[in-house]
Formats: C-alpha cells, sequence, structure tokens
C-alpha cells in the first residue's frame, strides 16, 4: 500500500521523536516502504549545527541508526530555509511532493489553546496535501 514514507524531524527535539519513530519504522516494515527524514532548518549556525554540512551529518547519522534498529532502508533529506519558522509548512509541502512520499508520518504535541490561533504543521500538511498524513502525539 505504501512506498516511501517521508518522516519530518526536529533535530533540536530529537529525545521527543521515540514514538513517531518506532510507528514509522513499523508502518515501514509492514508494508516493505522506504523512510525519508526530512529536517527543515536554516543556513545559519544554530543550536543543532553550526554549518548546513553538520545539520547534513547529524540528520544522515539519525536516519542510518534508524535503519540500524529497525532493520529497514532509509534516507535523509536536509531542507534550507532563511526562517524555517515561517516557511516550515510549505518547505515540508515541497519536500513531500519532490521526495514522491506516499505517506507523511510525524510527531505531534497535545492541542492546546494557541492551536486556535495557529495550525498545526500536521494539519496544514494534511490539508495541503493529496497523501495520508498520520500524526503521532508523544506521551
Amino acid at each position: 500500500m505504501f512506498k516511501h514514507i517521508m518522516m519530518p524531524v526536529d533535530l533540536g527535539h530529537a529525545d521527543k521523536l521515540d514514538r513517531a519513530m518506532t510507528v514509522a519504522a513499523d508502518l515501514a516494515k509492514h508494508y516493505g516502504a522506504d523512510i525519508t527524514f526530512v529536517g527543515v532548518t536554516s543556513n545559519a549556525p544554530g543550536s543543532v549545527a553550526r554549518t548546513p554540512e553538520e545539520y547534513r551529518e547529524k540528520l544522515a547519522k539519525l536516519a542510518a541508526a534508524q535503519a540500524e534498529l529497525n532493520g529497514i532502508e532509509t534516507k535523509s533529506h536536509a531542507v534550507f530555509s532563511h526562517d524555517p519558522a515561517v516557511d516550515l509548512d510549505d518547505k515540508l509541502i515541497e519536500a513531500r511532493k519532490e521526495l514522491g512520499a506516499d505517506l507523511v508520518v510525524m510527531a505531534t504535541h497535545l492541542p492546546n489553546m494557541g492551536d486556535m490561533f495557529l495550525p498545526s504543521h500536521g494539519g496544514e500538511l494534511a490539508r495541503h496535501s493529496d497523501v495520508s498524513v498520520f500524526l503521532v502525539r508523544h506521551a
């Protein structure tokens, strides 16, 4: 049913991604799908990486660790933006199309008051995509 899963990740919050990564890996094993881990960041030095190359390396290491841990095929895809906070939704939509992913699995938070004013990234991706989006709430 699914051939290619895209999983957006925030390397700054990798400690909160375990549950979503487990779901993505389980789906990949079940359907024989590949997973591409997608990270959107700035070209400017930040708390996660000082350079785009360092960011690509860290994202690739995360993907390789998941491949080894779960026995699945993974890739990484870094996307750079001048303002990731503003561009995140559009960049994820573009990446999904570019990669040809037919399922998106992403971590999300419990709904809160702020969601009434600013839609969630997962919600925006589902609204503007023609593929299924599976949101996994972290505990």
